[in-house]
């Protein structure tokens, strides 16, 4: 059954494929919508069907933009009957690009992402307001009230639930319900199919490109924390050594370290701006801020517990025991990263951990506390300073068995190159949160293994220096590109980003966006224009 009626004009969008420019123009008929029931025959993975549970003509500002659509929520029910259902939402515009994005979640999900929203660091039009039949999904469970934003590991304690959320499930389910929701308001499934996700949600981007090769024909990854169970791992060990005395650098310390870093780092690109573009160059060594005899005398310096907490944040953890993904250790952050002040949430935090997890310690202490409490032992009443990540004893085999759901490094893309995907990968070098380390190892995976030509013919990956976790706080460099545009144009006609610009939203000024492993060095000429910088590797 038609649930409306559709009127096809022709409407060129900017860097759109010509045989994708025709724009839907029609109302979604929501009541016919609202109730709908979504079989399981229409889901790739087992559910047992779904439902719409409300399907409403709303009328948003998205960019600027009056955008009418039909906003449809829905249920998708899980096989395991003690398991949550996947909340999801999509949003069907009254005129239709013929395109669909998917967004990604952060942290542990728990909630359903802003459909009016836009990609990772863009300065563009939202897809919503492009014309996209935009959808996502909580991934699987909702966030208790009263919880921090995103925290909320308790979901774990169910194996579908963590399936959904680790391993990806709810996001095939998600897509699957989503296209036959677009097939039933418009008559016809879209043309092409994007999506775009930063941190758990660049996790997520790389899991579709990983295991569902064909489902989306342009990925957009940011800050992708794609090796989850390592970097818990990682968090764990350096939660540890920011409980023991005297270890925690409180924010005056944290603030001298950052600038400290900076002092020494900022002009190795040839500009002091504060913001370090050449972090290989950057050789910064704690000790220098060492208190006499490495007793804590004030907030001009460290002591030796400081130091080496610190320390620990910048180094490589490498676990002494194999887990069943393959992955051996998580390779740390920059020094300047955990202790920006601007932004204490995602790094070091502002106190201590301690027993119960305060919610002014460090947003990773706190993730690590949920993943020890909910997916570890699954006892929400265990103390996760007990466990030590370098020596688990008996919680060995639980944790490789994560390992296999929640570090989706499956290196192999050539199943989404020869399909025909693209993707974009992008990182700030400042990330407080999920280390650029860790993506440049990933890229590296790929390249190393389809080689470099063939890498280049659908992934890109740049490094902004600067930028920190999704512009949380304020970031030395508010990164902002409009990278969905360049990826249609990729999609579309074959034409790879070229020379892309990336704008400091903050301080009014641009830098090239340097394919990794290069980036901006200054030339001649004003240095808050990206006109006066070239992209180097050395």
């Amino acid at each position: 059954m038609k649930t409306f009626v559709v009127l096809a004009t022709s409407v060129l969008l900017l860097g759109a494929d010509p045989a994708l420019a025709t724009a839907w123009t029609g109302v979604p008929d929501c009541a016919a919508l609202d109730q709908l029931r979504i079989p399981a025959s229409a889901l790739s993975l087992p559910t047992t069907g779904g439902r719409v549970t409300a399907a409403v003509p709303t009328t948003s500002v998205v960019s600027g933009q009056t955008v009418e659509h039909c906003q449809v929520d829905a249920d998708l029910y899980p096989v395991d009957r003690s398991a949550p259902a996947i909340k999801m939402r999509i949003s069907l515009p009254r005129t239709w690009n013929r395109k669909a994005m998917m967004f990604g979640g952060g942290g542990y999900n728990g909630t359903i992402p802003a459909l009016t929203g836009n990609v990772p660091f863009s300065t563009a039009v939202a897809p919503l307001a492009r014309g996209y039949a935009v959808f996502a999904s909580d991934s699987g469970h909702q966030q208790k009230p009263g919880t921090v934003p995103s925290l909320d590991g308790s979901f774990g304690v169910n194996d579908e639930a963590l399936r959904n959320f680790a391993a990806g499930d709810a996001l095939k389910k998600t897509h699957d319900a989503s296209l036959f929701l677009i097939r039933r308001a418009y008559g016809r499934g879209p043309a092409g199919s994007f999506f775009a996700g930063g941190s758990t949600g660049g996790r997520e981007a790389l899991i579709v490109a990983q295991r569902w090769p064909r489902a989306f024909d342009g990925v957009i990854s940011g800050y992708p924390a794609w090796n989850n169970l390592a970097e818990v791992l990682y968090l764990g060990h350096l939660t540890q050594v920011l409980a023991r005395p005297g270890a925690f650098p409180g924010p005056e310390k944290q603030t001298l370290v950052y600038d400290s870093v900076i002092a020494a780092c900022d002009g190795l690109d040839g500009v002091t701006d504060r913001v370090v573009s050449n972090q290989r160059g950057c050789h910064f060594d704690p000790r220098v801020l060492r208190c006499p005899d490495g007793a804590d005398t004030g907030p001009t310096c460290l002591p030796d517990t400081q130091i080496d907490a610190v320390a620990a944040m910048s180094t490589p953890f490498r676990w002494p025991y194999r887990v069943a993904s393959g992955e051996k250790q998580y390779p740390g952050f920059p020094f300047l990263s955990g202790a920006d002040m601007r932004t204490p949430f995602l790094g070091f935090g502002t106190t201590a951990p301690a027993n119960p997890m305060p919610a002014t310690s460090g947003y990773g202490m706190q993730y690590w506390d949920q993943w020890v409490k909910h997916f570890l032992t699954r006892d929400p009443a265990f103390n996760s300073l007990d466990l030590d990540p370098a020596r688990p004893g008996r919680w060995l085999d639980r944790i490789s068995e994560l390992s296999t759901i929640q570090d989706r490094n499956n290196a192999d893309l050539r199943p989404f190159a020869r399909a025909g995907g693209k993707l974009i990968l992008v990182h700030g070098n400042a990330d407080e949160l999920v280390s650029h380390r860790s993506t440049n190892d990933y890229y590296e995976r790929v390249r190393d293994l389809l080689g470099p030509e063939k890498t280049r013919d659908f992934l890109r990956y740049y490094l902004v220096p600067g930028a920190n976790h999704a512009n949380f706080g304020t970031p030395a460099f508010a990164a902002g590109w409009d990278s969905l545009t360049a990826l249609e144009q990729w999609v579309a006609s074959g034409r790879s980003p070229r020379d892309p610009v990336v704008t400091d939203l903050a301080h009014n000024r641009t830098r090239p966006l340097c394919e990794y492993p290069a980036w901006p060095r200054y030339r001649s000429g004003d240095q808050d224009s990206a006109a006066s910088f070239t992209c180097v590797t050395a």
